[in-house]
């Protein structure tokens, strides 16, 4: 009989990672003891995932708000910064907004609306419907904003972020005012030093500005993106896929992560003889339908994997060959039919009927929404995904 079961993600416990903690033999050593614990074997191609938190930690990458208020003010020189298209998050922007205000003496905050670029809701866009609205070309005062929309709380957290955010500013020591407005340009009516704090469309909004007359612009991503002080950096993200550490520290998305992926590899490999393949994960890039907020507030999925997850699947609709190719077929007929059909496949299906309907996404994108959603974000304390069958099909035994 062939085998019954397809791909298996298991959460692997681990011990609470500190700084200076050995990442790769802790990793290492937590699946090969979860294998003899749950009695699994090892094969080739199976995958071994971890949050890039638990990496970050390792390495002790963080920084505080005065390393970040430090870096502010060297680029912009302590004045008046615009702060454009940040998140509403507590955990993510919170404290790096404090930062921002300690390095200038205003802040001119301008939100997206009706939500962020992850999709957190300041507003419905039926309000903005009923308003008369046209968030494509109205740029909205805080007082204008509050007489047409009120005080509205995020529906998850419970919290005003337009006064949530002004307050932090203003605790800071900092003038702030906050806008609403969807064109970047709209900022430079305000000042002409700005903060792009969009996370996946920040190079653009840097280009508009830049073309449209702003003399400073940075984004997120150039923030402590070298030392500041001795603090922790990421060269590549600086302050984007960051997470509230302390009530005054950061702690930053990981840094060399490459290193640390092939030499889990090489440590599992010589401990099982296979060749297993090894991530790192932050958000999963899935969207939630009701709440509608798109999981992916790190700038990346994965940033580091080995070779043998470069790429996208390729693959046959199995329901499409059962519905048209073999529609007069069944039973075991069928079956075979069907693999010999995945038997014969082509190397690339791209644009083939036969894959229309597969998910057209990179593999570590794909792997890195089973890894988040199986080790979860709470107290589940599985920061290790071990993946068995991802790239097995119908035809293997």
């Amino acid at each position: 009989m062939s085998r019954m079961i397809g791909t298996v993600s298991r959460g692997v416990r681990a011990p609470i990672i500190k700084e200076g903690d050995d990442i790769v033999e802790i990793v290492t050593s937590s699946v090969l003891e979860a294998s003899e614990d749950a009695g699994f074997k090892f094969n080739d191609r199976d995958i071994v995932a971890m949050t890039e938190a638990i990496v970050a930690r390792a390495q002790g990458n963080y920084a505080t708000v005065d390393d970040i208020a430090a870096d502010v003010k060297a680029k912009f020189g302590g004045e008046t910064v615009g702060v454009i298209f940040p998140i509403l998050s507590r955990n993510r922007f919170a404290i790096c907004l404090r930062g921002i205000a300690k390095g200038a003496k205003k802040v001119v905050i301008m939100l997206s609306y009706p939500s962020d670029e992850v999709g957190n809701h300041l507003i419905s866009m039926d309000a903005i419907d009923d308003k008369g609205v046209d968030p494509f070309k109205d740029v909205l005062s805080t007082a204008k904003y509050r007489e047409l929309f009120g005080y509205e709380k995020h529906t998850f957290t419970g919290v005003d972020y337009v006064e949530y955010y002004e307050n932090l500013v203003r605790e800071c020591g900092a003038e702030c005012e906050i806008i609403f407005a969807n064109n970047a340009k709209a900022i430079l009516d305000y000042t002409k030093n700005v903060l792009c704090c969009d996370i996946h469309t920040r190079a653009r909004t840097k280009r508009i500005l830049k073309a449209a007359g702003a003399e400073i612009v940075y984004g997120l991503d150039e923030i402590l993106n070298a030392p500041v002080n001795g603090s922790g950096f990421n060269a590549d993200y600086g302050l984007l896929g960051s997470n509230k550490a302390t009530e005054d520290k950061v702690k930053l998305f990981p840094r060399d992560c490459q290193p640390v992926v092939d030499a889990i590899q090489k440590k599992l490999y010589d401990a099982t003889g296979k060749k297993i393949e090894v991530m790192v994960y932050g958000d999963g890039a899935f969207k939630d339908p009701v709440g509608k907020i798109w999981e992916l507030a790190d700038p990346v999925v994965s940033p580091a994997y080995t070779s043998g997850l470069e790429g996208t699947p390729n693959e046959l609709k199995l329901k499409y060959l059962a519905d048209n190719e073999f529609a007069e077929l069944s039973g075991d007929e069928l079956k075979e039919a069907i693999k010999g059909k995945i038997q014969e496949k082509d190397d690339n299906l791209v644009g083939k009927m036969a894959s229309e309907g597969t998910t057209p996404r990179r593999l570590t994108d794909l792997i890195g929404s089973l890894c988040d959603l199986t080790s979860g974000s709470g107290d589940k304390g599985t920061p290790i995904v071990f993946i068995q069958g991802y790239f097995d099909n119908y035809t293997t035994d």
